[in-house]
């Protein structure tokens, strides 16, 4: 049984769009309660140790993507992506923003890097990021990362929320936020024009979509890890 007719570029990005719109991590008990200003210290450096498993793996990810892809002008247009987060020259890029994010928080940079306190089950969510961008087709592994496309106003707000209820955390850890505001859109747009023109049957768009879902429900399970352990929103 065939998946259907290709969609066109409008309905399969209403389908994309409504992955995001029903299934990403912003619907989270605890992402409302952050916004909210109702997460306590610990919860919320729990959180940035956690998340900090995940940032470090992007430019690994995205490794993966360019070794798995044969199109030199495809490679050109991703490899951005792996400086972005490793930086070009010690001090910068992202990973080096969410490490000063930790220090900002009160986190020793030696902890996050040597990854103390970091969960099982939040490594096991990325760890299956990773796996997934070495073994999908590239185009599969491309749409994955679409949750950019909803990314920035995520960032908008949680810069509202850290400096309006999180105030304790020094201004100037809040970096990373507001770099993801622009570039995420920017890498979104990217990854949305690569899914449209090379995910061009029916089956591969479908696959999107999958690999869509696949990437909102592992960063809900490490989102879902770090309430656990940590507990609710006051």
């Amino acid at each position: 049984m065939t998946a259907g007719p290709l969609l066109d570029r409008q309905a399969f990005h209403e389908r994309l769009r409504e992955v995001g719109m029903t299934r990403y991590h912003d619907k989270h008990p605890f992402h409302i309660a952050m916004n909210e200003g109702r997460l306590n210290p610990e919860q919320v450096k729990g959180w940035i140790v956690n998340r900090f498993y995940y940032q470090r793996n992007i430019p690994v990810k995205d490794a993966a993507i360019v070794s798995n892809c044969p199109l030199r002008e495809v490679r050109r247009l991703w490899l951005h992506r792996i400086s972005d987060h490793d930086g070009l020259k010690e001090g910068e890029g992202g990973i080096e923003n969410w490490l000063r994010l930790g220090e900002a928080a009160g986190l020793s940079r030696e902890d996050l890097l040597s990854g103390k306190g970091l969960l099982p089950e939040a490594r096991a969510a990325v760890d299956s990021y990773v796996t997934f961008a070495r073994t999908k087709p590239w185009p599969i592994a491309v749409a994955s990362s679409l949750t950019e496309l909803f990314a920035p106003d995520l960032m908008k707000n949680r810069i509202t929320a850290f400096e309006k209820h999180y105030t304790w955390v020094k201004s100037w850890g809040l970096d990373y936020f507001k770099s993801r505001v622009t570039q995420a859109r920017v890498d979104s747009d990217q990854g949305l024009e690569l899914t449209f023109t090379y995910c061009d049957t029916r089956e591969m768009q479908e696959e999107a979509v999958k690999a869509l879902q696949f990437k909102c429900g592992l960063l809900w399970d490490l989102v879902e890890s770090v309430a656990q352990a940590y507990g609710g929103a006051k």
